[in-house]
């Protein structure tokens, strides 16, 4: 039998995706201030975008998921959004999301707690990390300049054609991170872009954009993370938050 040095058999042990715990702290980001928003067994810390408790249906908790269930991709007329009970202004925020064939749904950030509930169904405003499946979603072709895209700042800033998306069916993981006016988006370990809110770019982007009769929006000092019920099939785990 062919032998190996121990420390190359540690290795392989160490790195063996076998050994990774889904939603749970290591104690060095325990220490660096990291905390968890999804525990993965309850939907503690969570509620509706635009009700007092937690969506009676349209989500579950199933293997350590948050999973929205699909209503042939109707935005928000089943379980609706979910939203942290807490509000965040500076932070650095981690979320893995899976797709299925032709999903949209989104990461929201700066969700403002005061906005009025809607007459009709709608997704909560926020600033959103666009989670789309770019290839059989009408949506990534809509828009301005592909600003639609998974990745995107959704509907005011493209994230780049070579950003490094894993398929279908398997795992991405999402970075935001906000301090003061300054805002990034990661997919994958990789920057895709920066913006400052506020600024006077950004406020010409929202000029030019769907929110635009929406005063003041993206630019509450606080508000809530959001994950979005469009109507299909995502997954959601991993969802790490800490403070800056």
């Amino acid at each position: 039998m062919k032998r190996y040095p121990i420390f190359l058999l540690l290795l392989v042990i160490i790195a063996s995706p076998a050994l990774a715990q889904d939603n749970k702290l290591t104690k060095r980001q325990k220490a660096d201030g990291w905390i968890l928003l999804f525990d993965g067994k309850t939907t503690k810390g969570w509620k509706g975008a635009f009700l007092n408790s937690f969506p009676e249906k349209g989500w579950q908790v199933a293997d350590g998921q948050f999973i929205v269930e699909p209503s042939e991709g109707k935005e928000s007329v089943n379980g609706g959004d979910i939203v942290t009970n807490d509000l965040y202004s500076d932070f650095e925020l981690m979320v893995d999301f899976k797709l299925t064939e032709g999903a949209n749904s989104g990461i929201k950030y700066f969700v403002d707690p005061a906005q009025p509930v809607p007459a009709n169904p709608r997704s909560a405003l926020g600033l959103e990390f666009q989670v789309l499946d770019d290839d059989n979603h009408p949506d990534a072709k809509l828009g301005i300049a592909g600003n639609r895209t998974l990745g995107s700042l959704y509907d005011l800033i493209a994230a780049p054609a070579n950003k490094p998306v894993h398929p279908v069916g398997q795992w991405n993981t999402a970075r935001i991170i906000s301090k003061g006016s300054h805002v990034e988006h990661w997919l994958n370990g990789v920057k895709l872009f920066s913006y400052e809110r506020g600024s006077d770019t950004f406020r010409q982007l929202v000029a030019n954009s769907k929110y635009k009769d929406f005063t003041g929006f993206g630019l509450v000092k606080e508000g809530r993370i959001l994950l979005q019920d469009h109507g299909n099939r995502v997954y959601f785990k991993n969802i790490y938050l800490r403070k800056l």
